[in-house]
């Protein structure tokens, strides 16, 4: 049985849906649960005129204690403990899944619970999949929450 289970959080329906299956699962095992937002501060016009990549990272920060806090209140109404992270990429080498690799092992996490967006094609190539390179790197069990269809209700 699973007792301690990472959810990562990037503020994204896709993501929400995954956090609240992780909260399902974790109050109904009785799990512990650890909601993750990774803070990734994009290299993209960082040479650009003007460009102050703190107030890029300090927006991110704010998203994620957001995200955290309202993490929080979700687990405290449905019963489950956890504590909520917030961590960030370090820079070359460094990515999102890594973060997560690196909380797993720390933590450590059985079980991870994620959503993933589906792109395909073009979309894919360029935008990439956390999902899929975490996947790929995991030191635990991972489930994907897909994104699911518009107009499709959803149970959570």
């Amino acid at each position: 049985m699973y007792r301690r289970i990472i959810a990562p959080i990037d503020g994204s329906p896709t993501s929400a849906r995954a956090f609240d299956a992780a909260l399902d699962f974790a109050k109904d095992s009785g799990a512990t649960l650890a909601p993750l937002y990774v803070v990734d501060v994009p290299l993209i016009g960082a040479d650009a005129p003007g460009y102050d990549p703190s107030i890029v990272r300090n927006a991110l920060f704010e998203e994620g204690e957001r995200l955290m806090s309202e993490a929080r209140a979700k687990m405290e109404a449905a019963g489950v403990t956890g504590e909520p992270h917030l961590a960030e990429t370090t820079g070359l080498g460094d990515d999102i899944a890594h973060c997560i690799l690196k909380l797993c092992r720390e933590w450590p996490a059985d079980l991870v619970i994620m959503g993933t967006h589906g792109r395909r094609g073009f979309q894919r190539l360029v935008l990439g999949s956390v999902a899929e390179q975490f996947l790929r790197i995991s030191c635990c069990p991972v489930l994907l929450i897909p994104a699911g269809e518009a107009g499709v209700p959803q149970h959570g």
